[in-house]
């Protein structure tokens, strides 16, 4: 179960200043392994960082317990068909159920959700005095429908943590509600200490230097825990330093003894002008992905005229230009607007954000800068800073600022609008507290601390603005080996970055967000779906194989970007939580999700078409009604809609799965909810997958479609098999997955699985026999014998063998799991070996041999502790037999030597796709021992990441030389078989 029943998380970075990608870098947290999960001591406070980059200090909830609800309360309680999941306050996290919860509520939404709160007292806490007090935020259209969300309030003082509920409302039926509700409503103590006493809390715990904080709010809250009602200041600090770094933290601060209740860290984080008709000359979606310097940019303009490409039609909630200041309604002939303001990111640290200087300022509104690629062409050249022009400065700030005006519109439309808590300096009349436009810092950190891979968003509660920071790129020895480009051209990362404002204010209200690990990972997923959907309806695809790729620019990597997988070509399934590498990072997790709503994007495409590019364009810009658009439109609607529905105690993958089923109840009268649960049940979150804990890292998958006949498998260990102790696995991941059959009778798994009918990719492994990979197809109405091919592992412990051999845990390279490893630390890499004494006593003859080079959990191993490196595993390797004397090395001979990369690694960095166990056939050998001797490590023997890449000769790139362990391989499987 989780270590952290109170987590408060926002979501991380895509890049880190002057380090690699979070995909290569460590948390440094405690998670619980899979042999023993740990719980915390009752003083233990509740810490995960779901950030995956480390950025400051990890989220923190010191709340502890929980509230169990009234006893002989259960689902049945909620209504006939309803299933409920529980919060720590003893109130539903989640109701949801195939049919409408309750009915005949009326004609207005906010009435029909009191009204039902208020038949539901058992369920939710609430006599009918405490439901009328409940403060109403927010209704927000979902379609003919509502989500309503309501707040509670204790002793006047609003909820600061908590405290909220979301009703989803059509036709006066209820379809959905989420809450993390109190049932104690008493008012809280007075308050012992001031207002700045709490702040210089605040910031003394988040390690904020006050002097450099650009936005505060203070506010006095309520925040109800397990021992029940706090008062407490919300603290909001957003600092600046002047490397670009930015730091924020809400922080709720007992105002009783001056403790730290909750803390959240707020930073995610990776022609002829007409000045009557303001343009910008920007990227669609990236400079070329050859990285040449031809100019490919286009000519967007706030409307019609001559030599315009693309009219935006300026800001859909007011009309005006992305250039007008909303306090004059006249033009600001800079980056300077109502939804972004944006700037060189030296120029906004010194002047506070009050300067124009280097903003991108234009006469006559004709945004349009040279584009030289210098930073390209100059191989990261640090010199270019400071030279005149500078890396093409002001071409990089009237992108970003277009492309993130861009993104506002196309969100407006989709429903992030201000009673859904946008980011914009004049509301009008419409809602939401204003006086928060995004603010953009363009080559964040460049000048200042040189910092590269920079790309992060601060998010904010409404009302203060978010900071989004992007910066220039390139390759840093031992750690990522991308290209030396400028991120404020990606449009994937910055729509990446925007979407996080986006997705924590609609989650939970207008101070809450994501809350959970799951939901962590749901933020990151959110952020690259609704990147790669923008541009796909605009009809720009990114740099990449596919359209699917995020980050293609500037990692250089067309195949993965800055993620293990391609979304559009990923084996990924809920059972593979915490697959990646270390396990158990955001990042990783996010990749489950983006496959499944890929497909799901695809059942719709099926479904409802594709469209023209104009009519894709048309639905876009919100010309054409919902119902008259293509799949892929009606689909991120419903992820817009999913968001609103969703309570910050209610924010993992199973709860999103029934936000967005009863989404498409509100807005389509559940005219998809066959194909919604057919594409969960194939990812692993059909009827009955567990989401009871958002922040487990083994959550039990289920692949039954409720909604169609299901099929079954029924794994049979026989032919030389017969009796051994298998387990099957849906996907590619053994270490760290969950199997969903198996035939051991210790355990209640089981040896069947039910699955909705299609074709599943499989990997039995058992003790003895090690990894064999196999297609199923599964057919409706039917339970399929699947008969494996197994050949036992003559070099598995279980079977018999022995090793030994140069560096550290020679004994996990034999015992049939990804999940642990041997390693070799010192002397070099080329020439480190292990010998396996093979199972039996005489020789036998190997045909087959299986390597893996996956990486482990790096804590809790008291021989190898401490983190692991990608660059550190095997490579290429040769392997060497010998049928006698084999005590001397001198009688074994080789057998067969690797390609070079048989474990091939990419640019920017090794991923877990090309590590995993791999099969090699080698000449019929007899022998009694076989030695698995490495040739290199990706560090040692891959050319990406070799040589000096850059001008700058401060900053060596070549790992063989610069990485720290660059004398260390790892390998985690050394598997033998005679078929």
């Amino acid at each position: 179960m989780s270590t952290r029943p109170w987590l408060r998380a926002v979501v991380a970075v895509v890049g880190v200043a002057t380090a690699a990608l979070p995909l290569a870098t460590t948390t440094g947290i405690t998670r619980p392994a899979e042999a023993a999960k740990r719980a915390p001591s009752a003083g233990t406070p509740a810490i995960r960082d779901p950030r995956a980059a480390g950025h400051g200090k990890p989220d923190l909830d010191n709340r502890r317990g929980s509230v169990p609800p009234p006893a002989g309360l259960n689902a049945r309680a909620a209504g006939p068909g309803a299933q409920v999941r529980w919060n720590a306050l003893g109130t539903p996290a989640v109701i949801t159920g195939s049919a409408p919860l309750a009915e005949h509520l009326g004609a207005d939404p906010v009435q029909a959700a009191r009204t039902y709160l208020k038949s539901h007292e058992n369920l939710f806490g609430l006599p009918a005095a405490d439901v009328d007090a409940l403060e109403r935020v927010a209704v927000n259209p979902i379609g003919p429908g509502h989500a309503v969300l309501l707040r509670q309030r204790f002793g006047g003082l609003p909820a600061g943590v908590d405290g909220m509920v979301t009703i989803g409302v059509v036709d006066g039926k209820v379809e959905y509600a989420t809450s993390s509700l109190s049932r104690d409503t008493a008012p809280p103590p007075a308050a012992a200490i001031g207002e700045q006493q709490a702040v210089e809390i605040a910031a003394k715990d988040g390690g904020v230097d006050l002097a450099t904080v650009r936005n505060k709010r203070v506010r006095p809250v309520a925040v109800p825990a397990p021992d029940g009602v706090h008062r407490a200041y919300q603290v909001v600090l957003i600092a600046l330093s002047k490397d670009g770094d930015v730091a924020g933290y809400t922080t709720h601060v007992d105002a009783v003894s001056g403790a730290i209740l909750v803390r959240d860290n707020l930073v995610d984080g990776f022609a002829d002008a007409d000045p009557g008709n303001p343009s910008w000359t920007v990227f669609p979606a990236n400079p070329p992905s050859d990285y040449s310097s031809a100019d490919t940019r286009r000519r967007l303009c706030h409307a019609p005229g001559p030599r315009c490409d693309l009219v935006t039609g300026g800001d859909p909630s007011s009309g005006r230009a992305w250039d007008v200041d909303p306090a004059t309604n006249a033009p600001t002939f800079t980056s300077m607007g109502n939804a972004v303001r944006t700037f060189d990111a030296q120029e906004y640290t010194d002047q506070h954000g009050g300067g124009t200087h280097g903003n991108a300022p234009s006469p006559n509104r004709d945004y349009t800068y040279p584009w030289k690629n210098t930073w390209y062409e100059s191989t990261c050249d640090r010199a270019t800073l400071t030279r005149p022009g500078k890396v093409d400065l002001e071409t990089a700030i009237a992108n970003l600022h277009a492309a993130l005006n861009r993104l506002h519109d196309w969100s407006y439309r989709l429903g992030f609008t201000e009673t859904a808590w946008n980011m914009q300096a004049d509301n009008g009349d419409r809602g939401g507290q204003g006086g928060d436009p995004e603010l953009a810092n363009a080559q964040s950190g460049a000048v200042a601390s040189g910092a590269l891979n920079v790309a992060g968003q601060a998010n904010t509660p409404d009302g203060i603005s978010p900071v989004i920071s992007m910066g220039l790129w390139g390759p840093i020895g031992g750690l990522f080996y991308g290209p030396c480009v400028d991120g404020d051209y990606d449009m994937t990362v910055i729509g990446h970055e925007y979407t996080h404002a986006i997705s924590s204010r609609m989650v939970g209200g207008p101070d809450a967000g994501w809350a959970s690990w799951q939901g962590g990972g749901l933020a990151e997923a959110t952020g690259d779906l609704f990147a790669v959907e923008f541009l796909a309806e605009y009809g720009f695809p990114p740099s990449g194989d596919t359209p699917y790729i995020i980050g293609g620019y500037v990692t250089g990597d067309t195949g993965h970007g800055i993620r293990n997988y391609d979304m559009s070509k990923s084996p990924l399934n809920y059972s593979d939580i915490g697959y990646d590498l270390w396990g158990f990072q955001t990042h990783s997790e996010s990749e489950i999700w983006s496959a499944t709503q890929f497909d799901l994007r695809a059942a719709f495409l099926k479904r409802y078409g594709k469209g023209t590019l104009v009519q894709q364009r048309a639905c876009a810009d919100g010309r054409r009604p919902i119902d008259r658009c293509p799949g892929n439109r009606r689909w991120i609607q419903l992820l817009f809609d999913g968001l609103l529905l969703t309570d910050s105690s209610a924010d993992g993958f199973v709860d999103m799965r029934d936000a967005l089923l009863a989404a498409d109840r509100i807005r389509f009268g559940g005219a998809n909810q066959d194909i919604i649960w057919r594409v969960f049940a194939e990812h692993g979150m059909g009827e009955g997958a567990d989401g009871t804990d958002r922040n487990d890292e083994n959550p039990a998958p289920s692949f039954v479609n409720p909604t169609g006949e299901n099929g079954s498998l029924r794994l049979t260990s026989d032919g030389a098999a017969e009796g051994a102790v298998l387990r099957l696995y849906v996907g590619d991941y053994e270490a760290r997955a969950l199997p969903v059959a198996d035939t051991d009778p210790a355990t209640p798994l089981g040896d069947t699985v039910a699955l909705t009918p299609g074709t599943y990719r499989l990997l039995v492994v058992g003790a003895g026999y090690g990894h064999t990979r196999l297609t199923s197809a599964v057919s409706a109405g039917r339970t399929q014998r699947l008969r494996v091919p197994l050949s036992p592992n003559l070099a598995s412990a279980a079977a018999g063998a022995t090793v030994s051999g140069d560096g550290e845990n020679q004994d996990k390279l034999i015992d049939d799991t990804e999940g642990s490893n041997w390693v070799s630390r010192s002397g070099p890499v080329a020439g480190k070996s292990v010998v396996v004494d093979l199972a039996g006593d005489r020789p036998v003859t190997v045909r087959r041999i299986q390597v893996s080079a996956m990486l482990r959990l790096d804590w809790e191993d008291p021989v190898d502790p401490g983190s692991q490196d990608r660059f550190t595993a095997l490579r290429s390797f040769e392997v060497l037999a010998c049928r006698a004397g084999c005590a001397d090395t001198a009688n074994f001979h080789s057998v067969y030597t690797s390609r070079p990369d048989a474990f091939p690694g990419v640019r920017p960095r090794p991923v877990s796709p090309e590590l995993i166990i791999r099969s090699f056939r080698v000449p019929p050998t007899d022998a009694t021992h076989l030695m698995l001797r490495a040739l290199t490590s990706q560090c040692t023997g891959n050319p990406l990441y070799a040589g000096q890449q850059q001008t700058n000769p401060s900053a060596p790139t070549d790992c063989a030389t610069v990485n720290p362990r660059h004398d260390e391989v790892r390998a985690a499987e050394f598997q033998a078989f005679s078929h």
